[in-house]
């Protein structure tokens, strides 16, 4: 048998074609090293001769076409996680699972992953089999693909016949993409907080060069921790301080466009501690970040400034002033009048955290 590729209901893509559809394709060709410029939903004359040279190299019709023809040998090669909104059933009816196979998959996971609570075995692999097999993959890890295929029937091999091998490699890429989905320490990584103190804008940009070279020269040691933060990351900061302080339900928690993120987990346990993971992770401490904090406007700074003994700073005037204990920015209020003369203010109750307006 060979895989139901109309099942998918692929559109067909081509010269002025746009959208998410296309944003996928681009996406799969770049990753692949096809010379896709910019993912931008745009199908332009770049992707028409990325898609061309695709269809070339895997001996299709180069017409710059993608349609069945091409999707199948694209969904083999990973193009099958990047199609939009795809759902799980809609993935399984491709590989050749009907009910029956469905239903030994989930006796499978149950097996494989020790469930807890079990999947109902009922043939529909909605969105708490979707769960489960995120789980599954959570728990097991690169192990999961051999472990499925050995639990799963004699019944269901023979059905799959020779594509087994393959199906199983896909229905493995899917179950790691939804795992990385979930929330947990690993988004960290994610949007990553700038430290360039040419990120910022101007003029407060400016400001701080000039407020930092006065520091350096009157003898303090300077280290940037956050200039400017991503929307996303502020996000993300965000709600997983909130569901770990119980202010909102995993559930409840509202999308953010460009984050593809699921806060709900196999089980409500799970869901709060991967929220406390994140919170230990980004370090966010006792209060939610801010969704609309001066890091996000690019007008804010934190950092940590330190010297020894007595200094002598020069404010912006041109006027000297002299700088003891305590030897550190955060704490020495003399510097944060210094501070305030280049423009640049300090937080009181946030140590490292400077900024446009004191906010």
């Amino acid at each position: 048998m060979a895989f139901n590729i109309t099942a998918l209901k692929l559109p067909v893509l081509r010269l002025s074609s746009n959208g998410i559809y296309v944003s996928a394709w681009q996406s799969f060709l770049k990753e692949a090293e096809y010379p896709i410029q910019n993912v931008d939903g745009d199908f332009g004359q770049g992707t028409d001769q990325a898609t061309r040279l695709y269809q070339q190299r895997n001996n299709l019709e180069a017409d710059g076409v993608v349609g069945n023809g091409t999707y199948s040998k694209a969904a083999t090669q990973g193009f099958i996680t990047k199609i939009p909104k795809l759902s799980a059933n809609t993935l399984l009816n491709y590989l050749g699972f009907d009910e029956t196979e469905v239903k030994d998959l989930q006796k499978c996971l149950n097996q494989v992953a020790q469930l807890n609570p079990l999947l109902t075995i009922d043939g529909d692999f909605g969105n708490t089999s979707v769960k489960g097999l995120a789980e599954a993959y959570k728990k097991r890890d690169v192990r999961l693909r051999s472990e499925l295929e050995q639990a799963l029937s004699n019944a269901t091999k023979q059905k799959l016949g020779t594509d087994l091998t393959q199906a199983m490699d896909i229905l493995n890429a899917y179950a790691k993409v939804q795992r990385f989905r979930l929330s947990g320490a690993h988004w960290v990584d994610y949007f990553p907080t700038s430290k360039l103190i040419a990120d910022l804008a101007s003029p407060f940009r400016q400001k701080v060069e000039a407020f930092q070279k006065s520091l350096v020269d009157a003898g303090c040691q300077v280290i940037v921790t956050a200039t400017h933060r991503p929307k996303e990351r502020a996000y993300l900061m965000h709600y997983s301080a909130r569901i770990n302080r119980r202010e909102i339900s995993p559930q409840y928690v509202p999308a953010m466009s460009g984050v593809d993120i699921e806060w709900v987990h196999y089980t409500n346990a799970v869901s709060l501690q991967a929220a406390k993971d994140m919170v230990e992770a980004y370090g966010v401490g006792g209060n939610p970040v801010s969704l609309n904090s001066r890091h996000i406007q690019r007008l804010a700074i934190d950092w940590n400034v330190t010297w020894d003994g007595k200094i002598n700073i020069q404010d912006k005037n041109g006027r000297m002033v002299s700088v003891g204990e305590p030897c550190n920015a955060a704490l020495n209020k003399n510097v944060w009048k210094v501070g305030e003369s280049y423009g640049v203010y300090k937080l009181s109750n946030d140590p490292p955290h400077w900024s446009v307006d004191g906010y």
